[in-house]
């Protein structure tokens, strides 16, 4: 079986027509190369190399074990490639009301285009994915946020509104009862916060990390929400004159890798976003 090894050195030699040139190329020295083209043509028994003349050249027998040789060495690079790419998958992190939809058509793409990329989502809420990104275990994120945190490569505005049931509103009730994520939810903080300052009383009705759920509680006239307003339902209500909230935005961040397929997949979810959330 032939040596990558004595390929790529007789590949360097023919390319740079030059023993001292090629030994530089591939790191060796100049008398370690001699050996291994020795080596190469003892093992089939031909003379691959013309050194008479003043520029090295290949003999018949060399050129045709050029090509051979530059496939070879292709086909072992690519072999290199795609197991290092499967040993490495792309992960990223979307929110729930992203993991579905729009998103999958966009995702669909990106897997034709880069057929030999694994890709991992986590649809989580947005403070797991947070700390997720933070540690390193995402390569690429949509996260909900304050407004002007971070340094994200994208950011959009994601107004809020107040949601309630159209058929059995709750929002008249005393204390106004709460259909909220959990505690770590983003929206949650903001809803009690903006409750408290006004002085209106309130209780937890009803937690779900799914955001399917929690509009399936909120149609159901279980309790009053805080939801993004693009998503709201047509049997629900959006309430008016209820206490403002803190600016959310949808912000994208992206990690310290420099890969094709991971700048290829940063374009698709800002266009994707352009088109879900508007202006920036």
């Amino acid at each position: 079986m032939l040596d990558p090894q004595l390929l790529q050195s007789f590949v360097a030699i023919v390319e740079t027509g030059s023993f001292t040139r090629a030994a530089e190329r591939v790191h060796l020295t100049q008398s370690t190369l001699s050996q291994q083209m020795r080596r190469l043509e003892q093992q089939l028994g031909c003379t691959l190399l013309d050194r008479s003349a003043r520029q090295v050249v290949t003999t018949a027998q060399g050129e045709t074990l050029l090509g051979l040789a530059r496939r070879i060495l292709g086909l072992l690079a690519r072999a290199g490639e795609r197991v290092s790419e499967a040993s490495h998958p792309l992960r990223l992190g979307v929110p729930e009301d992203f993991a579905a939809g729009a998103m999958t058509p966009v995702l669909a793409a990106f897997a034709r285009a880069h057929p030999q990329v694994r890709l991992e989502v986590q649809s989580d809420l947005s403070h797991a994915l947070w700390q997720a990104f933070e540690g390193g275990e995402l390569d690429i994120a949509l996260i909900k946020q304050g407004r002007g945190q971070g340094e994200p490569i994208a950011r959009w505005r994601e107004p809020l509104a107040w949601v309630d049931s159209r058929e059995w509103p709750a929002s008249e009730r005393d204390p106004v009862p709460l259909v909220v994520f959990p505690s770590e939810g983003l929206y949650r903080r903001q809803m009690t916060d903006a409750l408290d300052a006004e002085g209106i009383p309130w209780r937890i009705a009803y937690v779900s990390a799914s955001l399917a759920s929690l509009q399936g509680a909120v149609s159901a006239g279980i309790g009053v929400s805080l939801l993004p307003s693009r998503l709201l339902l047509p049997d629900q209500v959006a309430l008016t004159d209820w206490p403002a909230v803190r600016p959310v935005e949808l912000a994208l961040h992206q990690g310290p890798g420099t890969s094709e397929p991971l700048a290829r997949l940063g374009e698709a979810l800002i266009a994707l976003c352009d088109e879900v959330m508007g202006p920036r």
